[in-house]
C-alpha cells in the first residue's frame, strides 16, 4: 500500500492519492518550485519526485523490473536495431559505454535547478504538475508508471534500465516526463569532447530521434547537447 504523503504534515501543494498508476498527483500546474517543494516526501514515504505532463500514457503492470535488463546490453540491442531499421544512420559498431563522469554537484540540487527551468516551459513539457512516484530510486520512474513515451522504441523498463546507469555514472534524475518526451538533470556530465562523444552514442542508441532528426554527426549533437550540459532531453516520434 502507498502511504499518502498528505497524511504527513508535509509542505505539498493541493494534490490526490491516485490508484492506479500508484502515485500522488498536484491539482494545479507545476511552479518553479514545485519539484524541490516535494523532494522531503522522498525520505518520508519512499516516493520519488516527478514533472508529469499527463497520466494517459502511463499502463503499470505491463512492464518487468529493471534488475531484468543490464544497461550494456540493452543499448547494445537499441544500438543495432537503430542501424537496422534507419538507413539514413551512420554505420558503426557499438562503442560499448562510456566512462563515469568524476566530480559532479549534488544530484538533487541540480534536479531542483532542471525541473524549475522545466516548470515554466511551454515548449516541450506544458502544462506539467508535480508527482509523486513509488520507485526504489528515480531511474525506475519509467518503469513503475508504466510508461509508454518510448513505446515505438523501448519499453518502460528497458528505458529505467538504462536510466539507472546513467543514475549510477553521471549522477541523473528524473524530472519531467510528457507523452513522448523525458527530461532528466545532470550532475556529473562529461567534460571533454571524446567522453561526450561517447555518450552521445548511447543517445542515439537510447533516443535516436533526438539525435538523429537536428544533427548530421554525432560529434555535432555531443557537442552541443551532451558536453557540460546540466540536462538532457529526449523525444520518440
Amino acid at each position: 500500500m502507498v502511504m499518502n504523503p498528505n497524511a504527513l504534515g508535509l509542505d505539498l501543494p493541493p494534490g490526490t492519492l491516485r490508484v492506479q498508476p500508484s502515485l500522488w498527483y498536484a491539482d494545479e500546474p507545476a511552479t518553479p518550485g514545485t519539484w524541490a517543494r516535494l523532494l522531503p516526501a522522498r525520505d518520508a514515504t519512499g516516493m520519488q519526485p516527478v514533472l508529469l505532463a499527463e497520466t494517459r500514457l502511463l499502463h503499470p503492470g505491463q512492464v518487468a523490473d529493471p534488475d531484468d535488463h543490464d544497461a550494456a546490453t540493452t543499448l547494445a540491442d537499441l544500438w543495432r536495431l537503430v542501424q537496422e531499421e534507419d538507413d539514413e544512420t551512420p554505420r558503426e559498431p557499438w562503442p560499448g559505454l562510456a566512462p563515469a563522469a568524476p566530480g559532479g554537484t549534488d544530484p538533487d540540487g541540480a534536479a531542483a535547478r532542471t525541473a524549475a527551468e522545466l516548470a515554466g516551459d511551454d515548449d516541450w513539457l506544458k502544462g506539467t504538475r508535480g508527482a509523486l512516484v513509488p520507485a526504489r530510486r528515480s531511474a525506475d520512474i519509467p518503469a513503475v508508471l508504466g510508461w509508454g513515451g518510448a513505446a515505438g522504441h523501448a519499453d518502460a523498463v528497458r528505458i529505467s534500465a538504462v536510466l539507472r546507469s546513467w543514475e549510477d555514472r553521471f549522477g541523473i534524475r528524473v524530472v519531467g516526463l510528457g507523452p513522448d518526451v523525458l527530461t532528466v538533470s545532470v550532475a556529473a556530465p562529461p567534460r571533454t569532447p571524446d567522453d561526450a562523444l561517447a555518450v552521445a552514442a548511447e543517445h542515439a542508441a537510447f533516443s535516436p530521434d533526438t539525435v538523429w532528426d537536428d544533427y548530421e554527426t554525432l560529434r555535432a549533437y555531443a557537442t552541443e547537447e551532451v558536453l557540460d550540459r546540466r540536462d538532457w532531453t529526449f523525444w520518440w516520434d
